[in-house]
């Protein structure tokens, strides 16, 4: 049995210097005083063979007499056969696993969310994976514990009435958005499983199970396709496109040049561009697919280039005023003012159907040019080496057909008669 130290007083307790000091009262019971001030309550004892030290918490916010209240307890648990240390890590282990079963769904998205942001594109993706579950799922499921969430409710979020849509259930109403937002929030489910917020199947999981609830999204609603302009009409409109001032139209003629997305001429930089090699390569972080894509520049898109003047500060090919990225929607406003019924996406349909109808360029080599996915090695082949080359053909083809009028057009584009 220890020795029972002296019966220290609360002021003598309060002015104990920098060490471990016994104060009596309870045999075992330390004030361990830090060389920075810090004082922490110890009880000091052994328990089988093993010597133990149990905190008792800080001082002077546990007092001494709770201190020593403490250390009796503590002292009587282990006569009795108890285990004071693995109680307490046992409660608090418990108290653990009771917050993380109340973590609710919104808490679990939102942490989600932030964990994966640098894993996403650009904020504009990560503002949109937000902004549909705080439209749609946080007010029916936000508040609920995550791990009580169960197929009614997500039925419930999926089929949730559109007043803009005649009351119609989301899931019809506005199926690619509802198919989108199944997704995430089978995603976040998934992620606070992981986490230990919630156990057993994922309720929002499509395959083997929600597929026998609702139709499957490509039996509602058809895909839509952006408006084009038919090939043969490409002639006026590229001359009227070039009669167009400003860096959203030049942005625009480029995309056309080159059969890219809005998005990625928007991005281009200069460091990007070979121009003595007449390549453009896009790195993946920019790319759809998350894949780098080399574009054989024609000889009109290394004309355009030329065309271009640098901006300080900035290292974008087609800046906005301020040195910014063009909005998304500058290059569909150039096409309003033209007055020109059609999409700027809708430029890379028009390729691909002049590709496929009037001339002979392979099939995977015009999904090659668009930065498709290709399945097989010959078609990937064509995204390397010497295959460049005949790429650089296929895009020459087409910004010298582009630039040709054409005789059977019969007004396939209405143009402002001014742009004529």
């Amino acid at each position: 049995m220890p020795k029972v130290a002296k019966e220290l007083s609360a002021l003598e307790v309060k002015h104990l210097p920098p060490g471990a000091h016994a104060v009596g009262g309870v045999a075992g019971l330390i004030l361990d005083v830090s060389a920075k001030g810090g004082k922490t309550w110890l009880l000091r004892v052994r328990m089988g063979s093993k010597r133990r030290e149990i905190g008792l918490g800080g001082y002077p916010s546990t007092s001494l007499a709770d201190a020593r209240n403490k250390a009796r307890e503590a002292r009587g648990a282990i006569e009795k056969g108890g285990d004071p240390v693995a109680a307490r890590q046992a409660s608090k282990a418990a108290l653990l696993a009771e917050q993380a079963s109340l973590r609710t769904f919104e808490w679990c998205a939102r942490t989600f969310i932030s964990e994966r942001k640098e894993e996403w594109k650009n904020a504009k993706h990560q503002a949109q994976w937000l902004a549909t579950l705080e439209t749609y799922a946080f007010p029916i499921v936000g508040k609920l514990p995550v791990q009580s969430i169960a197929l009614a409710h997500i039925m419930t979020v999926l089929t949730q009435q559109q007043a803009d849509k005649n009351n119609a259930p989301l899931w019809e109403a506005k199926t690619e958005t509802a198919s989108r937002l199944r997704g995430r929030i089978e995603s976040v489910l998934n992620w606070a499983t992981v986490h230990g917020y919630r156990d057993g199947l994922n309720p929002a999981r499509w395959k083997g199970y929600l597929d026998a609830a609702l139709p499957a999204p490509n039996k509602i609603q058809k895909p839509a396709h952006h408006k084009a302009i038919h090939y043969v009409a490409m002639y006026s409109f590229m001359q009227a496109l070039r009669q167009q001032e400003g860096t959203g139209a030049r942005a625009l003629e480029f995309a056309v040049l080159c059969a890219a997305r809005s998005g990625e001429v928007r991005g281009a930089t200069w460091k990007e561009l070979d121009l003595k090699k007449g390549l453009w390569t896009v790195p993946g972080q920019r790319m759809k697919a998350g894949k780098p894509h080399t574009v054989p520049l024609s000889k009109q898109a290394l004309q355009l280039i030329d065309t271009i003047e640098p901006m300080a500060g900035t290292d974008l090919v087609f800046p906005s005023p301020r040195g910014k990225v063009l909005s998304d929607m500058t290059l569909t406003a150039v096409m309003r003012r033209m007055q020109v019924q059609a999409v700027p996406h809708g430029f890379r349909s028009t390729f691909r159907t002049w590709g496929g109808e009037h001339t002979s360029h392979p099939r995977d080599m015009l999904e090659a040019a668009l930065a498709h996915t290709l399945e097989s090695k010959v078609e990937a082949a064509y995204m390397h080496g010497t295959q460049i080359e005949k790429r650089r053909k296929l895009m020459q083809d087409w910004a010298d057909f582009v630039d040709l009028p054409q005789p059977q057009e019969n007004n396939l584009i209405q143009l402002n008669s001014k742009n004529k």
